[in-house]
């Protein structure tokens, strides 16, 4: 028999992270894949992208429609009840052996709370980390206690994930499997990702990518508004907008840049590059700009500056070609004027990617393939001795 692995994707950002596991676990003699399919990527507003899953070939073993057409905090609550009802559904008659869980989303989140009382072991990669601004660090460090295999980005993180009680024969350092495909991916050349995705890349380009920092999601009309300012200051770039995460403040986000859009003819939006479209778009741009965490793991591979701006990665380790700055308008564009310079743009020449070394994918299959499933549920608490007593 075939050990069952089943793999919660929720949105085109973690498919593309998840994708050289999902090759890895299809091309296993002793593996099975099942992909359970749901957020946004079933919601026709944010690209649809179930249709790159479909396109790429990977069998999917159910769809879970869990997302509400508003993105007040009510509609987000909603949602996860409304997941955590579903995938309970999927689990009672697609149970897989172990479920693998990513990263921070609430989406993620409310298919593991489903998988706990049918006993499922739960792998949960990218646990330990921090964004301080976003309401994520909830949903992670909870996946974590969740969870019976932890595969972390960094040695850091693992600590950390040992700091919060979990026994060390449970924690991988893998590294970031987004890192993998990044320098063997062949990429689209620019006037094929114009054609595919009509955008103009004639001219240096920024990528912008900014989310609604949840923890401050009633500043999100201001925040972008100051971003778009500053943007305005380079008419001689052009400019390429992806789509913000369903979060608290994303409609407000897509209504300012769509206006941006309109009024600005050096200006694109992309709903959905997919995987191979986003890093070709990175490889071509000349600085990111935003708050994603793409830009905090995967762009130093790529040797890209990045702009991240505010608070929601605060938090996170950072490579040398990440330049924080905060919301103002004037902090932003002093940010990009610096990420665009070639002073700054010749220091990245010996960049190393502080997140890994490309072959997490590797190190996460051998353990999902090769751990014993006999007495993974049971956890102990791992206590962490002290070196000096504690003060009463």
């Amino acid at each position: 028999m075939k050990r069952k692995i089943g793999i919660v994707t929720v949105a085109r950002s973690d498919y593309g992270v998840y994708l050289p596991i999902l090759r890895k676990i299809v091309a296993h003699n002793n593996l099975e894949l099942l992909l359970y399919v749901s957020g946004a990527h079933l919601v026709e507003k944010f690209g649809n992208t179930i249709k790159a899953i479909e396109e790429d070939g990977f069998p999917i073993a159910a769809k879970i429609p869990m997302i509400s057409k508003g993105d007040t905090p009510f509609d987000i609550a909603r949602s996860m009840g409304v997941g955590t009802q579903n995938f309970a559904q999927v689990f009672r008659n697609h149970a897989p052996d172990i479920l693998v869980v990513l990263g921070d989303r609430y989406e993620m989140h409310a298919a593991a709370v489903a998988a706990i009382p049918y006993r499922i072991p739960i792998a949960h990669i990218h646990g330990g980390e921090l964004t301080y601004g976003a309401l994520d660090d909830y949903f992670r460090h909870s996946l974590t206690k969740f969870s019976h295999l932890h595969f972390a980005s960094s040695e850091i993180y693992a600590n950390r994930i040992k700091q919060m009680g979990e026994e060390p024969w449970r924690v991988t350092v893998s590294g970031a499997p987004g890192l993998d495909d990044i320098m063997n991916m062949p990429r689209f050349s620019k006037s094929e990702l114009a054609t595919a995705y009509g955008v103009n890349l004639s001219k240096p380009t920024l990528l912008v990518t900014f989310h609604p920092v949840t923890m401050e999601y009633e500043y999100t009309k201001k925040y972008i508004i100051n971003l778009l300012n500053a943007l305005a200051h380079f008419s001689e770039y052009h400019v390429v907008f992806t789509y913000p995460n369903e979060d608290a403040g994303s409609a407000i986000i897509i209504e300012k840049i769509e206006s941006y859009a309109r009024n600005h003819r050096n200006a694109y939006i992309v709903k959905n590059f997919g995987h191979k479209g986003y890093i070709s778009m990175m490889g071509h741009a000349a600085a990111m700009v935003g708050n994603s965490s793409s830009g905090i793991v995967e762009a130093a591979s790529l040797k890209l500056p990045v702009v991240n701006i505010g608070t929601r990665e605060e938090g996170r380790v950072r490579s040398a070609n990440v330049i924080d700055v905060g919301y103002s308008a004037e902090r932003i564009k002093a940010g990009i004027e610096k990420a665009i310079s070639q002073s700054f743009q010749s220091s990245l020449q010996n960049l190393v990617n502080s997140y890994g070394d490309g072959k997490s994918s590797e190190r996460i299959v051998a353990v999902l393939a090769e751990v014993k499933l006999e007495g993974l549920i049971p956890k102990r608490f791992h206590d962490i001795l002290r070196t000096s007593p504690s003060p009463v």
